[in-house]
């Protein structure tokens, strides 16, 4: 007698035919970000006091930032939190088809020598069961993304760092700070910004793509709107190179009033500094760390620091590219801010 088992809307085949049983199975994961905003309701005055204190409050836990969007750029309230990735449930139609298979090549009649034959046909069975067991093991990809972690995500980060890209630990780990150095050097090569290091952004970090510098001399900050780019600049030199996102250019309403999330360009400076988390005086969230360089618009620490423009205006960078600049870089009032 034979019985056979239904397969499931999942992709399970199972069958039992004498003692024999095969099965298959798959998994699926997700990951999700975080938003914040900026602004002031007026311009500080310029001989506003420096706070000098030690943050008060630390800054919240940095997450995993979104690819760029193919078609519009929503604002930061609705910004997207998929990371891309790869479907795990292939193999499942070739176990289904291999099962029906075996379901129609058996005999219905018996006789003398369907033992024999079916002991025969196990010892088959079993020899592709080891074979296939081997062809099974999962190959790495050709591609690196987010949450791998490797020796050759050890490699990448250490290139990142040699280029000047904002990379503070190399532990081989692809995790939110790797990912923002990859946005980085995609904006910089005039990549596709989705954080996956395949062969176009592999090559441009074996080529040493790192944006010029607009300014010849001096300590400067500069920022870059087209490329949402914040660069450390000395003496025309880039130290450091930032992800970015800037002011979104749709419009907002605050406190009654309307205003557009835009990031002026020019030549500004450091006039007020704020080392706390400071709470934007248009009640449109918390800034880390931030440095204002013109009316409410600051550069600042933020936990969700995406791959294209999603601020209201102020210069997002991550919490710790925030504190890099603060402890190591410097950048005190004074310090030239140039917006092109």
């Amino acid at each position: 007698m034979r019985v056979v088992h239904s397969r499931s809307s999942h992709g399970v085949v199972s069958r039992a035919v004498g003692k024999r049983v095969v099965g298959t199975l798959g998994a699926v994961a997700l990951a999700a970000t975080l938003l914040s905003g900026c602004g002031d309701d007026q311009e500080p005055p310029a001989e506003a006091d420096r706070t000098t204190s030690s943050p008060s409050a630390s800054a919240p836990q940095e997450s995993s930032p979104s690819p760029e969007p193919t078609a519009s750029e929503p604002s930061e309230e609705s910004e997207p939190s998929a990371t891309p990735s790869k479907s795990a449930s292939e193999g499942t139609d070739e176990g289904s088809g291999q099962g029906d298979e075996d379901a129609d090549g058996s005999g219905d009649d018996a006789n003398d020598d369907a033992g024999s034959d079916e002991g025969k046909d196990d010892g088959k069975s079993d020899d592709k069961g080891d074979d296939k067991g081997g062809k099974d093991e999962p190959e790495k990809p050709d591609y690196i993304e987010y949450g791998e972690s490797s020796t050759r995500v050890g490699k990448l980060q250490q290139r990142l760092q040699d280029l000047g890209y904002f990379v503070t630990s190399v532990d081989k780990a692809y995790g939110g700070e790797t990912q923002q150095a990859v946005f980085a050097l995609q904006k910089a090569a005039g990549l596709y910004r989705d954080g996956v290091v395949g062969d176009a952004t592999q090559a441009a970090a074996d080529k040493g793509v790192v944006p010029k510098a607009q300014t010849s001399s001096g300590k400067v900050l500069e920022i870059d709107i087209d490329r949402q780019l914040v660069l450390a600049v000395e003496n025309g030199k880039v130290v450091k190179v930032i992800n970015a996102s800037s002011g979104n250019g749709e419009t907002y309403q605050a406190k009654g009033n309307t205003y557009t999330a835009y990031t002026p360009r020019g030549s500004f400076a450091v006039y007020r500094e704020e080392n706390r988390m400071y709470a934007s005086g248009l009640e449109l969230g918390d800034m880390w760390r931030p440095k204002f360089f013109t009316g409410g618009i600051a550069v600042h620490g933020s936990a969700s620091v995406p791959a294209f423009p999603a601020s209201h205006g102020c210069v997002r960078v991550s919490n710790s590219a925030m504190d890099w600049i603060w402890d190591t870089w410097g950048a005190p009032s004074g310090t030239p801010v140039v917006v092109y």
